[in-house]
C-alpha cells in the first residue's frame, strides 16, 4: 500500500540543488530561495533525514576546504607570507591575534585568580571560609576556559 500525504517539498533535485548552492559558499537562506522554499524546510528536512542532514554537512565543507587550501598554497610562497600570517591570526586567536593596547588573556585572567587563591589561602583563617571562597573561584576559572 503506498504511504498517503503530501509530496515532499525538497525531491532529490531540489537537495542536489542546495548541495550544489552549499559548496560553492552560498548560505542555507540563499539555497532555500534559489531552489523555491524556506530556509526552515531545509532544517526540518534534515533533522527527519540524516542522510540529507550528512549531505549538507559535507556541501558546507566543501567550499571552506576549497579556501583553506588555496591559503596554504599561498602561504607555501614566500611572497605571500601574509596568507600564513592571516591564517594563523584567525586558527589560533589566542597566541597570533592582535590585541589592543592593554587587552588581557584568558590566561592572564586564570592567572591573577591563582595568585588571588593564594592570597585567600593565605588571609582567611578558616579552612571551611578557605575552601568555600577557592571552590568558587575555581568554578569562575572554569567558565573562563569554556568561555
Amino acid at each position: 500500500m503506498a504511504k498517503c500525504g503530501r509530496r515532499p517539498v525538497l525531491d532529490d533535485a531540489k537537495r542536489r540543488e542546495i548541495c550544489a548552492v552549499l559548496s560553492m559558499g552560498g548560505s542555507r537562506r540563499l539555497a532555500a530561495r534559489y531552489v523555491g522554499c524556506s530556509p526552515a524546510t531545509i532544517s526540518n528536512t534534515a533533522e527527519r533525514d540524516p542522510g540529507f542532514s550528512a549531505q549538507l554537512d559535507q556541501a558546507e565543507g566543501q567550499h571552506e576546504l576549497l579556501y583553506l587550501r588555496n591559503i596554504q598554497a599561498a602561504a607555501k610562497k614566500e611572497q605571500y607570507w601574509r596568507a600564513a600570517a592571516w591564517m594563523l591570526e584567525r586558527r589560533y586567536p589566542e597566541r597570533y591575534a592582535q590585541r589592543r593596547p592593554g587587552a588581557i588573556t584568558v590566561e592572564q585572567i586564570i592567572e591573577l585568580l591563582s595568585q588571588f587563591a593564594e592570597i585567600v589561602v593565605q588571609e582567611l583563617p578558616h579552612h571551611d571560609d578557605q575552601q568555600r571562597v577557592l571552590g568558587r573561584l575555581e568554578l569562575l576559572g572554569a567558565n573562563l576556559e569554556t568561555g
